[in-house]
């Protein structure tokens, strides 16, 4: 298993919510950074990785209101699109209750980025986890919302961002909120796996083969302290969760692997020290090794890399 910070120092005091994805030319993680969370100055950062090294953290987009006064950004999202396209959705305002959805494309595997392209009204984007590619091509993005009570949905765009589609909430229990749902693959079905504040992680299933169409979401036997999650569905049918498996706190994080989405088995940790290590990010590489990425106490960035193998 091969563990390293992505930087080591930056220009920046606090950094948190990062997203990892893999070019033709290596891996890229970005994040967001900054004062501290919510904070006008926090932006967007990334780095890449070239025969085992990271590039110098650069900031990519800087969150602007209407009147060219600095918000904060939060929440990115990287997604390597067939076309060579690599994007990377965020979001940009004073607080998740208020915030909207932007994109940035990049043609060079992450050396350079066009404009900032708001997202429609009432469209977010996968709002923490990363897309899933439809058998189509069409992007399906886990997403939530927050304004009125923690909801999620699912958002459709069938052109990498120039049109989008938005599945009705999903149907929760009463005061049962969750956000920041990810998506595993069944092959017949698909799942979310959502962040919960009742203590638990939530799920919901896919119904009748429609990308908008969920049973309601129901608690699982997962604990989780309210924070991030994320999931993939292995080249080799099992499903992985990397979480922090307890109702408080965000120590220990660990991975859990399943045969079916239902019933999980603790795999191994990655940290179990005092202090925060949360909202990981996970992808399965060309070469089937897995590539998670997480907090490491709200000032790095850490990556790690593992063969299916030492599950």
């Amino acid at each position: 298993m091969r563990t390293e910070f992505v930087f080591e120092q930056a220009p920046f005091a606090s950094a948190h919510a990062s997203t990892i994805a893999e070019t033709t030319e290596g891996l890229v993680v970005a994040w967001f950074g900054g004062p501290c969370e919510g904070h006008p100055e926090v932006g967007i950062w990334c780095a890449r990785e070239a025969g085992g090294v990271w590039s110098t953290p650069c900031e990519v987009v800087r969150g602007l209101d209407e009147r060219g006064r600095r918000q904060p950004c939060w929440n990115p999202v990287l997604h390597q699109a067939g076309d060579g396209a690599l994007l990377l959705f965020y979001k940009v305002g004073p607080s998740p209750r208020r915030w909207s959805g932007a994109l940035l494309r990049s043609l060079d595997a992450g050396r350079s980025w066009g404009a900032p392209e708001p997202l429609p009204p009432g469209i977010l984007g996968p709002i923490k986890n990363k897309p899933h590619r439809l058998a189509d091509g069409s992007l399906l993005c886990p997403s939530s919302t927050e304004h009125r009570g923690w909801r999620c949905h699912l958002e459709l765009t069938p052109d990498l961002g120039a049109s989008w589609q938005r599945s009705p909430n999903v149907e929760a229990p009463w005061r049962f909120g969750a956000i920041q749902p990810c998506i595993l693959d069944h092959g017949d079905r698909l799942q979310l796996l959502a962040r919960s504040r009742n203590g638990v992680i939530a799920s919901a299933w896919s119904e009748g083969g429609a990308w908008d169409r969920w049973s309601a979401l129901e608690p699982t036997a997962l604990p989780n302290p309210d924070s991030g999650i994320d999931a993939l569905t292995l080249e080799d049918g099992r499903a992985l969760l990397v979480c922090n498996p307890v109702r408080r706190g965000r120590t220990p994080l660990g991975l859990a692997l399943s045969p079916d989405g239902r019933s999980w088995q603790p795999s191994r940790l990655l940290e179990d020290g005092p202090g925060e290590f949360s909202y990981p990010a996970v992808i399965q590489g060309a070469d089937g090794r897995i590539h998670i990425t997480y907090t490491w106490q709200r000032q790095r960035i850490r990556h790690v890399a593992l063969s299916p193998d030492e599950l």
